[in-house]
């Protein structure tokens, strides 16, 4: 599993028609501080993600075992968002005011 912030959308009139009604997302890959890592990938969402949020990404076959997913083609799947996280009992992240805070 791997971190990222959701920074845009891609639109496809023309597409495998297994991802009809799926929403594709551009996901910027981040390391557990929030620092962006130079690598953005397009993902399937399957939990209502909107721009800004900050996600779970699941890649590979992996991808394919999100609910739902089995027989669509897909590579990355956002799996969720992320409300807060906790590292070494404190908090680092928290969606309620979008902040980062160092250890």
């Amino acid at each position: 599993m791997e971190l990222g912030r959701i920074s845009g959308t891609i639109v496809a009139t023309q597409k495998n028609e297994r991802l009809s009604g799926f929403k594709l997302l551009v996901v910027d890959l981040m390391k557990m501080d929030g620092v962006k890592t130079g690598t953005n990938l397009v993902a399937v969402d399957t939990v209502g993600a909107g721009s800004g949020e900050i996600v779970i990404i699941v890649r590979g076959s992996s991808a394919r075992q999100a609910e739902g997913m089995a027989a669509i083609p897909v590579d990355a799947t956002i799996i969720a968002i992320v409300d807060s996280i906790e590292m070494e009992g404190k908090i680092r992240y928290r969606k309620s005011d979008d902040s980062w805070r160092d250890g």
